[in-house]
């Protein structure tokens, strides 16, 4: 509990001002609640005495007057403590993105897209109410119930025992079935994560789905992701229930014991009839608090779950971080030497680093790189082969850390990539990938990402530079262009022409495609090899080819197979030499062998 207010008091300490004003304006409500039927109480007792009528019209007046200030003040309270839920948890939804992003692809590769959404949206709006009102609330309603029960004291201490009874007993019921209630909306919270993962899965492959006669298995699996958040809801709500039962059972009792003890007062001459309208309405206001305080912990069960669960996404440390203790390496201008030595990857020995533990006693895996040593001079292409599995698309991701080697060392521009800042190294490594991804919005923010830095004349020259304006004056609103998410209507090479002016714009020294032209229909293949050829000039670049055409850019070549480097040389020398895979690959045709 102590790691969950600890959460909840680093987004609401920089709007402190505005919780302290809601503060103020509940407890200014609570005075008010409990002020109103005292100036009732006074109004019955002076009629009963005959007392003056211009007497009782003021007394009336002024209870008027704090009435509509008590609805000015719940008003005002309302739309402050949304204000403040909105704030607060906006900063947390961002900074849970931030968080996602920066975690290791081992992480995203075991958690779906669905299950992080429901997190970073699902749990965090489920904590809106905790921000905005949930502690102070319960604050005010306990501070209610304690002004009631002194109030109630003070007409007669038998009327405030067994207010402060009932009090006790509510809060003690609660208390009993709050810890089981945690648990059971935590499992609510991660059947609604399974839920949502599966549409997203299902709804982003409706083609296959359709194509292939899926939607019967869909149904199926969605049957039973419902079934299971129903068996998770359905205990939840009853607690729920229960708990609403019985209060009400509760509040009954109390409202019974409170009156008969009321008449008998009356009836023996030692309280007014004002008195009896003050207690009868002091038994049904200690209703609202305690009822209140029923619906605040039920809340706060649910903001538990979502706590918890936020808790644990943000003690999730990323594999991949800035190495502490070292000098940042800044990298310099123009085309980057790469070098590998002895470099080794396994998934399950990245996973067992992430856990922290070094020490796992199962037989190591094989691995998907074994042993890779080669260096790549400044401005020269390397084309890289092997066979679907070989480690190619591995390789290409240790550059830009999304994962780090097993062992081994790479060095960029002469430094080990661990020891370059993320943020440059990320900008100097630029990487084309053969599924390029586009997000709703327009043109110009899908190639400078949402940049509004870079100006409209900067994604025009590149565009021309890169012989791409041909294409770019095909777009029916220019810049303009509205794009949807996914393949964003674009084909798919279009959407690797927009790529490459991403990549353009960043001016890595680096580059690193994977190519996917076989795709391609014969114009935007033009317009795509023009654009490689641009973007290649005075850089390094690492091409995972699939096509003749691609190997016949590169300097060098480097074969892979089995996750072991079989074969690097200079891509003429290989091709003259009738003993080279590369060779072989050249006589019985690239796309087949590699198939």
């Amino acid at each position: 509990m102590a790691a969950h207010f600890k959460l909840v008091s680093t987004y609401l300490k920089p709007l402190w001002r505005r919780a302290l004003l809601l503060a103020l304006l509940v407890l200014g409500g609570i005075a008010l609640q409990l002020l109103n039927p005292q100036i009732i109480r006074y109004v019955l007792d002076q009629a009963q005495a005959g007392a003056p009528q211009r007497q009782l019209l003021q007394a009336a007046s002024l209870f008027i007057v704090f009435g509509l200030l008590q609805a000015g003040v719940t008003l005002a309270s309302t739309w402050l403590s949304t204000d403040l839920s909105w704030s607060a948890t906006n900063a947390l939804r961002a900074d849970l993105a931030l968080h996602c992003l920066r975690l290791d692809m081992a992480f995203h590769n075991s958690h779906t897209p669905g299950e992080l959404i429901e997190r970073v949206d699902g749990d965090v709006s489920g904590l809106a109410g905790f921000f905005s009102r949930l502690v102070i609330q319960m604050i005010a309603s306990a501070l209610l119930v304690v002004g009631v029960i002194l109030l109630l004291v003070r007409e007669d201490w038998r009327m405030g025992l067994s207010a402060a009874l009932y009090a006790g007993v509510v809060v003690t019921f609660l208390q009993a079935i709050q810890s089981r209630a945690v648990r059971l909306w935590a499992k609510v919270r991660s059947a609604d994560a399974n839920l949502g993962s599966l549409l997203e899965e299902r709804l982003s492959g409706r083609e296959d789905v359709a194509a292939n006669g899926g939607a019967g298995y869909v149904l199926r699996r969605l049957a039973q992701a419902q079934g299971e958040r129903f068996r998770a809801v359905y205990p939840a709500r009853m607690i729920d229930v229960i708990t609403f039962s019985g209060t009400q059972l509760l509040l009954a009792l109390a409202t019974v014991l409170g009156l008969g003890i009321g008449i008998l007062l009356y009836r023996s001459g030692q309280i007014t009839i004002g008195t009896i309208y003050l207690i009868t309405y002091y038994i049904a206001l200690l209703q609202e608090p305690l009822n209140d305080f029923r619906r605040l912990l039920g809340e706060l069960q649910a903001a538990g779950a979502s706590l918890q669960r936020v808790g644990e996404l943000f003690a999730r440390q990323p594999a991949i971080a800035e190495r502490a203790g070292t000098t940042p390496v800044t990298l310099r201008g123009g085309g980057l030497p790469v070098d590998f030595q002895a470099v080794s990857f396994h998934y399950a020995s990245h996973a067992a680093s992430r856990n922290g533990d070094e020490s796992d006693p199962q037989p190591r895996p094989p691995s998907v790189l074994d042993d890779i040593s080669f260096s790549l001079a400044p401005n020269r292409v390397l084309g890289l082969l092997g066979r679907t599995g070989s480690g190619k698309t591995t390789l290409t991701r240790l550059l830009v850390r999304l994962y780090d080697p097993t062992s081994g060392t790479i060095r960029l521009d002469g430094a080990a990539v661990q020891s370059i800042p993320l943020a440059d190294l990320r900008r100097r490594v630029g990487m084309v990938t053969q599924e390029v991804q586009l997000f709703q919005g327009s043109l110009r923010n899908n190639i400078t990402l949402f940049n509004a830095a870079i100006a409209d004349a900067t994604i025009l020259d590149a565009l021309r530079e890169l012989g791409l304006w041909s294409w770019y004056a095909a777009q029916p609103k220019g810049l303009d262009t509205l794009l949807q998410a996914g393949s964003g209507g674009l084909s798919a090479g279009e959407a690797q022409l927009l790529a490459f002016v991403r990549i353009f714009l960043k001016d890595p020294g680096l580059v690193i495609l994977d190519e996917a032209s076989s795709r391609l229909d014969p114009v935007t293949e033009q317009l795509l090899e023009r654009a490689i050829d641009r973007l290649l000039r005075g850089r390094t670049a690492i091409v995972i080819a699939h096509r003749l055409e691609t190997v016949e850019r590169a300097d060098e070549i480097l074969i892979l197979e089995n996750g072991r480097l079989v074969e690097h040389g200079e891509r003429l020398a290989l091709a003259g030499d009738p003993g080279s895979r590369f060779a072989h690959l050249l006589r019985t045709g690239l796309q087949e062998t590699l198939a």
